[in-house]
């Protein structure tokens, strides 16, 4: 593995071998991860130097989307108030690892969508089994020594190789209806960071207004309805669809109100905590429910679901006290 500042084109000097990820990716939480995007984020941020819980607000008015939960991400405006970095789309036109490359060399870096097959941070699920899209943070690349450094899930990682050719389909004779990944571009000179308790009380704000965004009724019911149609078909099916529907609908629930909670504690500290633990009864209910989804035996989710509802009406409840 290189040691900082081998790569040819690298952002931040970071060192897989010793880098340290944020506590929101510590593995004595409940759900240790978010969802692809969301994670990159919290660590391309962090390695920045920057507090990540400050734009985790964005997890606190997910919905319940009728087969799915939000799959939540920090908005790009808030992402470019706290630490001026501004994402947007761009096109890639050219090879990638030239695109990388170049903005990294100009301090700026790409946002990717890559197939996981060929990460080997995936080993424990995707990697050499099956092909799945995931984001990916590019930090560093040196496309001679056919070497990409990047964040992925919780923490930074390298490929190299034959992963590095195949990742970029280097060599490769794919089929003409083959499209290109979604690409973005992350610029940090998008204005100020902040610090102290001016970051501190930009996320106040901020989180005012996220919790004016939270669904209008409580989303929890509607989940429940559809839990209760849906089980008979879980249940029936093989294990890959319990996966998925669980990933989908309580892991990414639970995921969210987890890092909703942290993000009002660090926000508002002890006024904070009531509506904190409320949050994270939510959580710990999404748990119970995914053991009880688990077993892939009949049960009637009916109490779990009204105990997730009246936690969420009561953790609004007691945010909104807490805002004054």
């Amino acid at each position: 593995m290189s040691t900082p500042g081998t790569a040819a084109a690298g952002l931040l000097g970071i060192d897989p071998a010793t880098y340290r990820p944020h506590l929101l990716h510590s593995p004595d939480r409940t759900y240790p991860e978010t969802n692809c995007y969301t994670d990159i984020l919290i660590e391309f941020v962090h390695a920045r130097g920057d507090e990540p819980l400050a734009m985790m607000g964005c997890a606190l008015p997910v919905d319940f989307e009728g087969d799915q939960w939000t799959f939540f991400k920090p908005r790009p405006g808030d992402v470019e108030a706290l630490y001026g970095i501004d994402i947007h789309e761009m096109q890639p036109y050219r090879p990638l690892p030239e695109q990388i490359a170049e903005q990294i060399e100009s301090g700026r870096t790409l946002i990717i969508e890559l197939d996981s097959f060929y990460m080997p941070d995936t080993a424990a699920t995707a990697y050499r089994r099956e092909h799945v899209k995931s984001s990916v943070v590019a930090e560093a690349i040196d496309p001679d020594a056919e070497l990409l450094r990047y964040f992925h899930g919780m923490s930074c990682h390298e490929l190299s190789g034959e992963d590095y050719r195949g990742i970029f389909h280097i060599g490769m004779d794919l089929p003409g209806d083959v499209l290109p990944p979604y690409t973005e571009l992350a610029r940090l000179d998008a204005g100020p960071r902040l610090e102290g308790e001016e970051l501190r009380e930009a996320t106040r704000q901020m989180l005012r207004a996220q919790a004016a965004r939270r669904p209008a009724d409580n989303p929890f019911l509607r989940f429940g309805e559809q839990l209760e149609r849906e089980l008979p078909r879980l249940l029936e099916g093989d294990p890959q669809r319990y996966h998925d529907y669980a990933f989908a609908t309580v892991r990414m629930v639970g995921s969210a109100f987890e890092a909703g909670a942290d993000h009002v504690e660090w926000t508002l500290g002890e006024a904070g905590a009531p509506a904190a633990a409320s949050l994270r009864e939510i959580v710990d209910g999404c748990k119970a429910l995914s053991f009880k989804l688990a077993r892939r035996r009949p049960f009637d989710p009916a109490e779990r679901v009204d105990a997730l509802a009246g936690a969420w009406g009561e953790a609004f409840a007691r945010l909104e006290d807490a805002l004054g």
